[in-house]
């Protein structure tokens, strides 16, 4: 524990968000407790830009809730950023931004700004991935020297289906046909994908529609390559900071000028990744998130 310090997690319900602050805490090594705030409306949360730059801050703007006394603030996105600078305030607390806080005012304690977010500030410390903390769970039958193969799902800016799947499949069990082959789904995997999934005889599966557990931290454990489909920024920033396997990221359909692949692309030049194409590199450079601190 560092000096004793105690954080509190402002969250506004996203797991993507509350696990880069849960991650930030124990890279510190500090305990944590999490507070759920939500907006009453999105007049409210119109408004409290407004407010945060006259410098006013209340809780009327949110649904009730409580937290204990901590010596840090810390949260991402921006449901949080308000209720964040409210509780350090009131507390006399850092405040920590986790991700770049745009349309607030950038007097927090600490602003740290993905790269591939394309953020010009001199005062925020520029990070290559989200901070993600990576721990064993004990569900998959891990082995050295196996390959595992994590799959997400459709956003905005790729849309995911057997095609872009099939031909990924199809070379693992071709290639490493020797090896356990592990195979994970996640809660935006369409349903058919998992279904193509299931035909082929995995090792280990986690269909996570049927099975919502997390074998991801597993997997970088034990596995000599982990392939990845490119449309979570948090998987890959897991993979890319934890473990010891080789990251195979798996390009999909659609957009190609947006954040994923701007932070794909970075990191395959520093050689923390390999983006697939057809054959394996062998990438497999890990970032120390804790120098960040």
């Amino acid at each position: 524990m560092e000096n004793g310090m105690r954080a509190v997690i402002v969250s506004d319900g996203k797991k993507g968000h509350e696990n880069q602050s849960i991650a930030y805490c124990r890279l510190l090594g500090i305990p944590y407790e999490i507070v759920q705030v939500r907006f009453r409306s999105k007049i409210y949360k119109a408004f409290s830009f407004l407010l945060d730059w006259l410098g006013i801050y209340t809780k009327i703007f949110f649904d009730p809730f409580e937290s204990k006394k901590a010596d840090i603030v810390v949260s991402a996105g921006s449901g949080t950023y308000y209720a964040n600078k409210l509780l350090a305030k009131s507390m006399n607390a850092k405040s920590i931004a986790l991700m770049y806080p745009r349309g607030y005012r950038k007097n927090f304690s600490t602003i740290y700004a993905q790269l591939h977010d394309d953020v010009n500030d001199t005062k925020a410390i520029q990070i290559p991935v989200n901070f993600s903390y990576s721990q064993k769970n004990g569900v998959a039958p891990c082995k050295k020297g196996c390959i595992a193969l994590i799959v997400g799902g459709p956003n905005r800016h790729y849309t995911m289906d057997i095609q872009s799947i099939k031909p990924v499949v199809e070379f693992l069990f071709k290639t490493f046909r020797d090896k356990d082959i592990f195979v994970t789904t996640s809660p935006r995997t369409p349903k058919d994908v998992e279904e193509f999934l299931q035909s082929y005889p995995f090792s280990y599966s986690v269909i996570y529609s049927k099975n919502p557990v997390n074998p991801i931290g597993d997997f970088l454990s034990c596995c000599e390559r982990v392939f990845i489909t490119i449309d979570s920024t948090s998987m890959i920033s897991e993979a890319v900071s934890n473990g010891d396997a080789a990251v195979e990221v798996i390009p999909l359909p659609g957009e190609k000028r947006n954040k994923y692949e701007k932070m794909v692309k970075n990191l395959a030049k520093e050689g923390n990744l390999h983006i697939f194409d057809g054959n394996v590199g062998n990438a497999g450079k890990k970032i120390d998130l804790r120098k960040y601190l």
